[in-house]
């Protein structure tokens, strides 16, 4: 059975997995932000599960799902502010000094 070595490789003319990452991350960096830090909530939140108590397992879960969603949420929230700020704000300012 021959293995075959080529089968992870993207097709002609389209950007590997690593590429899209980057500039995906370029174009809106606070992405990558708000799932490292859903990533670190959740695996702190995990960590901490032996150290839970008289806490029902349910209910720790359903915490740590909250506030890694927290993260996601306050990141994408980060991102439409300076995305309005970006677009409205700096343009109209740049726009006044021209004139």
């Amino acid at each position: 059975m021959s293995a075959n070595r080529g089968w992870w490789a993207p097709p002609e003319g389209e950007d590997s997995v690593s590429e899209k990452l980057l500039r995906k991350t370029r174009e809106s960096p606070l992405v990558p932000i708000g799932l490292g830090g859903c990533l670190l909530v959740a695996a702190y939140r995990i960590y901490r599960l032996k150290a839970r108590g008289s806490t029902k397992m349910s209910i720790h879960l359903i915490h740590t799902r909250v506030a890694a969603q927290a993260c996601a949420v306050g990141a994408i929230m980060l991102g439409a502010v300076y995305t309005m700020y970006r677009d409205y704000i700096k343009r109209s300012v740049q726009d006044t000094r021209e004139k």
